[in-house]
């Protein structure tokens, strides 16, 4: 690992870094470490961090507002409790990156003939999609892997804050009318079904195939699904809502099969280069979660991707939950990809992440 850099993102401008929002004054992209402390100064967040991965080399870098670094200093041990500091090792809550973990389950478990991807709600969940307007008779698991179901998201009524069993967020997804079937429409109860069908197909919990299949297999020892754990595992900072209250413990089945992860930036990291590299799924069952025709080309199972200005397609997903924001995005070879996190749900400006995936991706565009 290269050596840590702290950059103290205030009192840091735009003026300072002599940075715009697409470059450098002389008209060239910015390095990634230049442009990580914008996401301080202009989401307002205590601290960012990020951490690459290209071939074999690591790198980790971070950013600190003038109170982050503040509450950390003086102390002569940290205990993962007393900062707003973000370190390579803290644990976080991930978010919706989780969807990419229930994807690979529900793919490798189309790869076995457990399953298949045309297989209607119904056939495993018979009885519990009935609505007015939503009928699960006529849903297949792929409508739920693209996000084209029509699923109205729970989350609208739960703010992403108040615990639910999976079968309760089906209920007041239910409640409301659904989107345009077959049009891509972001629904985490899509994935809080997936995770239902996964323990109807194995007998066994979502939380437990992916620990199986993934988690295990590949090491990471900091990935874990917390159930309704309201603490983080040791070490890890705090983590805050948009209007700075500490939400550092919570309840995670705000999110179940939808977000409830807990990883770290090194554990995401080598997540997305095996599965990209094609560790975790055959040859075929990969290709097909990178296919993005369903969702007209917004998403494929679990992935996301995004061109970038010079032509770099990067492949990823973002996690939203009370006091985190992260994103991952990752070459198709998965040779090269970029983790970073925020300890707030209310990450900066969006123009300024795709300047730091383009810094990362497409050195000494102009």
């Amino acid at each position: 690992m290269r050596p840590r850099r702290t950059l103290l993102a205030v009192p840091v401008s735009l003026a300072v870094l002599g940075l715009g929002l697409t470059g450098t004054r002389t008209g060239s992209t910015p390095p990634p470490d230049a442009v990580l402390p914008l996401l301080i100064t202009r989401g307002r967040a205590p601290a960012a961090a990020l951490l690459t991965l290209d071939r074999t080399d690591t790198h980790f870098t971070h950013a600190e507002s003038h109170e982050a670094r503040t509450t950390a200093t003086g102390s002569a041990e940290r205990t993962g409790h007393e900062s707003a500091a973000i370190h390579p090792a803290d644990h976080f809550r991930a978010g919706s990156i989780t969807k990419t973990f229930i994807a690979t389950v529900v793919l490798q478990l189309a790869a076995e003939r457990r399953l298949s991807l045309s297989d209607t709600v119904e056939e495993h969940l018979p009885g519990l999609v009935r609505g007015a307007h939503v009928d699960g008779r006529s849903l297949t698991l792929r409508a739920l892997l693209t996000h084209t179901s029509g699923l109205a998201d729970f989350t609208v009524d739960t703010g992403g804050t108040l615990p639910v069993t999976p079968r309760q967020a089906v209920r007041m997804a239910l409640t409301h009318p659904p989107t345009t079937p077959g049009r891509y429409s972001y629904s985490n109860t899509n994935y809080v079904l997936l995770g239902l069908v996964i323990q109807q197909v194995t007998g066994h919990p979502y939380a437990t195939e992916a620990r199986r299949r993934i988690i295990a297999p590949l090491r990471l020892t900091g990935t874990s699904f917390p159930g309704a754990r309201t603490s983080l595992p040791a070490p890890h900072g705090r983590a805050y809502s948009g209007d700075g209250a500490d939400v550092t413990d919570l309840d995670p089945r705000v999110a179940g099969a939808a977000g409830e992860l807990v990883t770290t930036l090194t554990d995401l990291d080598r997540f997305y280069a095996a599965l990209l590299r094609g560790a975790l799924l055959p040859p075929g069952r990969l290709r097909q979660m990178l296919d993005t025709r369903t969702a007209q080309g917004k998403y494929g199972m679990g992935l996301h991707p995004e061109t970038l200005p010079c032509g770099t397609t990067v492949w990823g997903h973002s996690g939203r939950i009370s006091g985190s924001y992260v994103r991952t995005a990752a070459t198709v070879d998965g040779r090269h990809v970029l983790t970073y996190r925020v300890n707030t749900d209310t990450p900066a400006d969006p123009r300024v992440e795709s300047v730091l995936l383009t810094a990362e991706f497409c050195p000494g565009t102009p």
